[in-house]
């Protein structure tokens, strides 16, 4: 978030950082100056224009009502407010007029949920949506940086022909493999971030009646998400009707030409703010589909890059 800050050169005034007491008393740069860290508890909070939440959904459900009643306007990335229905669930390219409904704290959506309604919503605005299909392949910095480190080892040892220990961050192993299970199993048999994708898109493109059917898997990639989505619309969309929409969709970057290899991957896309687009084509199993292919770095547009673009909304932006 500070390096998008310093990226975007959002007007700060003054630059604020809260973290545990692990972190305490550390210092970070931003524009050439160091900031020292300051230990969030309730005697240090300081009245602020906006706050930029990123420590989990209890962290959040204690200190993001206090910072707001403060005079803040509170940008949560955790879980914590998102289904709230009077906290506005918001991806600018999307929605940035909910922005300004706001009672002090807006949520930041799912990463994954993000990357798909960038691309999905001019689709919906020319064709109306009635059905997705999504499977998502989700880098393990969606976990972490004790998820990343695991990677990094598990395939260090596979590559040396030694045994793995037993994993210490998932339950099965991660390097060179990948399984369909990200937060916890829900009694629909559902994953509740396939329960998160399905609510935030209908709440966030206002599509409550959205018939959606999502399975999300974790694969060993280290940074970026992939998804593979299947639409299927109420009226007819050709597939280069859809490339052109994409191309003039602001925050979309369409790599679509597979007989030349040209497709996107998380290689392309870490360390950028767009959302990457590709192998746009028609489902000829019903009347009105389209497959896509998706990708976008889950730390950036799928977390930091768009809360701060949320704050740009309500503070550079005119509404």
């Amino acid at each position: 978030m500070i390096q998008v800050l310093e990226e975007r050169d959002f007007p700060v005034g003054e630059l604020v950082l809260y973290a545990s007491s692990r972190s305490a008393g550390s210092r970070l740069t931003f524009k050439e100056q160091e900031v020292e860290v300051r230990e969030l508890n309730r005697s240090s909070l300081v009245p602020l224009d906006t706050a930029l939440f990123s420590a989990g959904s209890s962290v959040s459900l204690e200190f993001a009502p206090l910072v707001a009643d403060l005079g803040a306007v509170v940008i949560d990335n955790s879980s914590a407010f998102r289904m709230e229905p009077e906290v506005p669930l918001v991806v600018p390219e999307v929605n940035s007029q909910a922005a300004f409904n706001h009672h002090g704290i807006i949520a930041n959506p799912n990463c994954s949920t993000i990357q798909m309604v960038v691309v999905l919503y001019p689709l919906q605005q020319a064709a109306g949506i009635k059905r997705i299909v999504v499977s998502t392949y989700q880098s393990v910095s969606g976990t972490g940086k004790k998820a990343v480190d695991e990677l990094m080892e598990q395939s260090r040892l596979l590559l040396e022909g030694q045994p793995c220990p037993k994993p210490a961050v998932y339950h099965r192993r991660i390097g060179f493999s990948l399984f369909p299970h990200i937060d916890v199993f829900l009694d629909n048999g559902s994953t509740r971030e396939e329960w998160k994708m399905v609510e935030e898109t209908k709440k966030i493109m206002n599509l409550p009646d959205l018939k959606m059917s999502v399975t999300c898997a974790r694969v060993p990639v280290r940074i970026g998400h992939a998804e593979a989505i299947n639409v299927e619309f109420e009226r007819d969309l050709s597939a280069d009707t859809a490339r052109k929409l994409l191309v003039a969709a602001p925050g979309v970057i369409v790599l679509d030409s597979p007989d030349h290899c040209r497709y996107p991957t998380p290689e392309d896309c870490e360390d950028r703010d767009e959302v990457f687009v590709g192998r746009v084509r028609r489902d000829e199993s019903v009347s009105h589909g389209l497959n896509l292919w998706v990708v976008a770095d889950n730390l950036r547009k799928g977390a930091a890059s768009n809360a701060v673009q949320i704050a740009e909304t309500l503070f550079v932006s005119s509404p």
